[in-house]
């Protein structure tokens, strides 16, 4: 059964991102699968574009990648943006309020795109907070009366605050809606699928998925060719980070934790890769230049460096409060790398504390310095965990059954309609 499949996400690849990875690999196998694959996107290259017009864009319009038809939507940006969509926002009944969420990218030709006459058998939209693009996703479900699935991708913080501002923003009430207007919602972690289930959803209609990694693509590095090309330290522990840098994403409480050893002269060096996020960029222009000699930013990593990357590393951390589940860590694993997170969203499911890495409490600077300088001392528990991990995801992460898991959920769903 050939089937016409239609992708919504904020952001395709060549722009980096877990959710973008993801979607751009299950677009590929499905028209390997012999599936018809549109994708619909924004023309943003960085996150900055959802908001600004000097952000980095790609070329809008409609383009081929592997197979897969990609349709890049112009943004819309204009002045007093976040005040206007607020205002829009309280006139509007919930079930559009997240075409105006701020987060989003306003996108006015994927919602008339939505409406138009190409037959369509299932769609598939991805991921939060960035309501826009999905609810657009939803009004061409309900344009051909067709099945609807969701990945959300849900950040929930810290679970052991009661109210926390991610897991808000996550869970907002148009988002919300969107997860109640699923078929199927596909989730990654325990954490999210309970998450899920409070909103209201049948549990029938919750399907865990996990996700995988490909060890040839980020394995087989150079470690020397690492160092000379980043002029790494060979001297000092090197502790390598790879997201959005943000606060969000941990990298400044990575950094704070580091500052607590480097004022007492523990050897240490943070490997730093990604964009800069507005708030990271601020905390590091303040930071006082003898500490920013032990930090490298080694800026957007391009995928052909990625296995030098992870060669080069001792320590991977990922002391993130806004994951749900963190595939960076999976690649680490596959490179023997023992990793950190905090006990927050996926991070906390994915590491196996003193199996496979440590935990620590979300926000918790201290431990988290505690646990970087336990394993300058102890390079044979380092080496275990880094082994343990990859053995994990060589039994448990195989990309196959989970884009095949994703396969099947179109297929049964579209099994229960009525043929044209």
């Amino acid at each position: 059964m050939k089937l016409r499949i239609a992708h919504f996400i904020h952001r395709y690849p060549p722009a980096l991102g877990g959710a973008e990875a993801y979607f751009a690999r299950l677009s590929r196998f499905l028209v390997q699968q012999g599936h018809e694959v549109r994708v619909h996107t924004s023309d943003a290259l960085a996150l900055e574009a959802f908001w600004s017009s000097e952000a980095t864009r790609l070329s809008a319009g409609i383009t081929w990648r592997d197979g897969v038809r990609v349709h890049r939507h112009p943004i819309r940006t204009f002045f007093g943006r976040r005040v206007a969509l607020k205002a829009l926002s309280m006139m509007l009944p919930i079930s559009l309020r997240s075409l105006t969420m701020p987060a989003s990218p306003l996108m006015p030709s994927m919602w008339g795109m939505a409406s138009w006459n190409h037959p369509i058998d299932i769609v598939h939209a991805s991921a939060f907070p960035y309501g826009g693009p999905i609810r657009c996703a939803v009004r061409l479900a309900d344009r051909w009366g067709v099945p609807f699935v969701l990945t959300p991708f849900l950040h929930l913080g810290d679970p052991a605050r009661t109210v926390d501002r991610t897991r808000s923003a996550y869970l907002a009430a148009p988002l919300r809606w969107l997860l109640k207007r699923a078929d199927v919602v596909l989730v990654q972690s325990q954490m999210e699928r309970q998450a899920v289930l409070e909103v209201g959803l049948p549990e029938q209609r919750v399907l865990y998925q996990g996700l995988g990694v490909d060890p040839a693509e980020c394995t087989g590095g150079d470690r020397v060719r690492a160092e000379r090309q980043w002029a790494l330290p060979n001297d000092r522990l090197r502790i390598g980070h790879l997201a959005n840098l943000s606060e969000e994403k941990g990298s400044v409480d990575l950094v704070r934790a580091a500052q607590r050893l480097w004022a007492r002269k523990v050897p240490i060096h943070l490997v730093l890769a990604g964009p800069m996020m507005p708030n990271f960029r601020r905390f590091w222009h303040a930071l006082p230049s003898q500490e920013k000699r032990h930090v490298s930013l080694l800026g957007v990593l391009p995928e052909e460096f990625k296995a030098d990357f992870y060669a080069a590393l001792d320590v991977f951390a990922l002391p993130s409060r806004s994951d749900s589940f963190g595939l960076v860590l999976l690649e680490a694993w596959v490179n023997q790398v023992p990793c950190i997170g905090y006990r927050a969203g996926g991070v906390a499911e994915v590491i196996r504390h003193e199996q496979d890495g440590l935990l620590v409490l979300c926000g918790d600077v201290a431990a988290l310095a505690d646990a970087m300088e336990r394993w300058l001392t102890r390079p044979d528990e380092r080496q275990l965990f880094g082994q343990k991990g990859r053995n994990k995801c060589l039994m448990e992460h195989d990309w196959l059954p989970k884009l095949q898991l994703v396969r099947d959920v179109y297929l049964n769903l579209c099994g229960k309609r009525t043929p044209d």
